[in-house]
């Protein structure tokens, strides 16, 4: 492909669009891999469908309003990276250039106002708490309400947990084998409080000392995902003052907050702070990798045997590459039988926000998603992303637990009485 675009006009990230653009050799590796070229079947839904797209918005040789549906219908799930030959890092892309046309484009009324909620709520959780509360009374008059504010009354739980407030400090058991810090997370203190818990007490059994930062907040992914670069980078620099530096590793248990945190590098590019953010960034792991590259204890087993599927999150298997750390800890569990999917790790449909702006294609992913847990045959399901396990729960096709990966580790070690 001929590199026309000027990476000069699109700022500190124009360079990261064009090598992207410039590097795919249109060899459609990535069709098979795409959620929404399986749902849709158009080339334009797909990765290299899009690519051309941007390229021709890039070079001004087509409006946003034309190429923006297909651009919006991504899940931005990355599945597609893997599975090109040529390496074309779609993700850099994608974050890029929706962060450039947020700013140019126009959306109807209804449509900004949804996504306004979007933004002002999700990355808040006192404020999510509030509007999931006040979502349920919107539930009972949902068919009165505009079609744009339907999707986030579908996904609302029945019942949310009671608040569990964490600690600034939790320490490990016996002899401390490492010192990390926990990102606590958004939408996950709201809906699964439990998470964050569960992994305080596994990182305790395994000697490892946790703090978690009093006043951090949202790392940003949320919104860098749907392009509000500004608004993700005031988030994530607020954070990047308060994380200690003192810290084995900064730790998170949520795919789309490590996915999200990785890409700080691109998100800080050309800003004063840009040292700062990669070196914060290199930091970062998943729980599940630094407890693999730590080395687990030895967990006491579950209660009961149990055969569990492992349903892999989008942005631990293709944007981190982390497949068998979480696979080498359950494998480690006495009396869990682990099963595969083996569906390549496709999305579910959560990612992020999707089923909140395109609840159509991420019902029926996740419809399709719930069959292949349900031809299995699993008793469980266990996944390392709340966006997931949230989707699964409102999908599947029995009343089948959901667990992080974390739960099933916690209730592992509680066995012997090995957590608090």
């Amino acid at each position: 492909m001929q590199h026309q675009i000027n990476p000069t006009e699109y700022g500190p990230r124009g360079q990261a669009m064009a090598d992207a653009v410039q590097s795919c050799v249109h060899c459609g590796f990535c069709l098979a891999a795409c959620p929404t070229y399986q749902v849709l079947g158009e080339e334009m839904d797909s990765p290299r469908g899009r690519i051309v797209l941007m390229k021709n918005v890039l070079e001004h040789h087509l409006p946003i309003a034309e190429a923006q549906p297909h651009i919006d219908r991504c899940l931005g799930c990355l599945g597609c990276v893997p599975a090109c030959p040529s390496g074309v890092p779609y993700g850099d892309l994608l974050l890029s250039y929706r962060g450039m046309i947020e700013t140019e484009r126009s959306r109807p009324f209804l449509d900004a106002a949804a996504r306004r909620l979007i933004i002002e709520t999700l990355p808040y959780p006192t404020r999510f708490r509030t509007a999931v509360r006040a979502g349920k009374i919107g539930k009972t008059v949902q068919r009165a309400l505009p079609t744009q504010f339907h999707g986030m009354l579908n996904m609302l739980p029945g019942k949310l947990p009671p608040a569990k407030p964490l600690p600034t400090l939790f320490p490990a058991q016996g002899a401390r084998r490492a010192r990390v810090a926990l990102l606590a997370g958004c939408v996950q203190q709201v809906l699964a409080p439990d998470i964050n818990w569960a992994t305080l007490r596994v990182l305790a059994a395994n000697g490892v000392e946790t703090v978690i930062p009093a006043g951090q907040n949202c790392c940003g992914a949320i919104l860098m995902h749907i392009g509000e670069l500004e608004r993700a980078q005031a988030l994530a620099q607020h954070n990047l003052q308060l994380f200690p530096a003192d810290v084995d590793a900064i730790l998170t248990n949520a795919a789309g907050c490590g996915s999200g945190m990785h890409e700080y590098g691109l998100l800080f590019a050309g800003t004063a702070v840009a040292a700062q953010a990669a070196a914060f960034a290199h930091k970062v792991q998943d729980v599940t990798v630094f407890l693999a590259e730590l080395g687990l204890q030895p967990p006491p087993g579950l209660a009961k045997p149990i055969r569990a599927v492992y349903q892999d999150a989008c942005h631990l298997r293709h944007a981190q590459g982390v497949i068998s750390a979480p696979r080498q800890l359950l494998t480690a569990v006495p009396n869990l039988a682990l099963l595969e999917l083996d569906d390549g790790g496709l999305c579910c449909g959560s990612a992020g926000t999707y089923n909140l702006d395109q609840p159509e294609i991420a019902a029926e992913l996740g419809r399709r998603k719930a069959e292949r847990i349900a031809q299995t045959g699993a008793e469980a399901v266990i996944s390392g992303n709340i966006g997931c396990i949230t989707q699964i729960q409102t999908h599947r096709q029995q009343p089948i637990p959901v667990w992080h990966t974390m739960q099933v580790l916690a209730q592992a070690y509680q066995a012997r009485g090995k957590t608090a």
